[in-house]
């Protein structure tokens, strides 16, 4: 199974300001790029943590970031 080509992080840019708007929901979008509604969630909460640079990025919330040290865990 092959995957689709990568959309371009303008389009990601556009479709995430249309559902901020609320111009189209999540599943509209999602059903329009044929994309998953995860997909687009992820999309808008890279732009939530670092804006269009972000999306650009394509670095979901929490990723990248080290995880918290359990206690006892030396």
């Amino acid at each position: 199974m092959s995957r689709r080509p990568t959309i371009p992080a303008e389009k990601k840019l556009r479709i995430v300001l249309s559902v901020r708007e609320g111009e189209i929901s999540i599943a509209e979008a999602a059903r329009r790029e044929k994309v998953s509604e995860q997909a687009i969630g992820n999309w808008k909460g890279q732009f939530l943590e670092g804006g269009k640079a972000g999306i650009e990025a394509g670095n979901s919330p929490g990723h990248g970031r080290p995880a918290p040290k359990r206690p006892g865990a030396d």
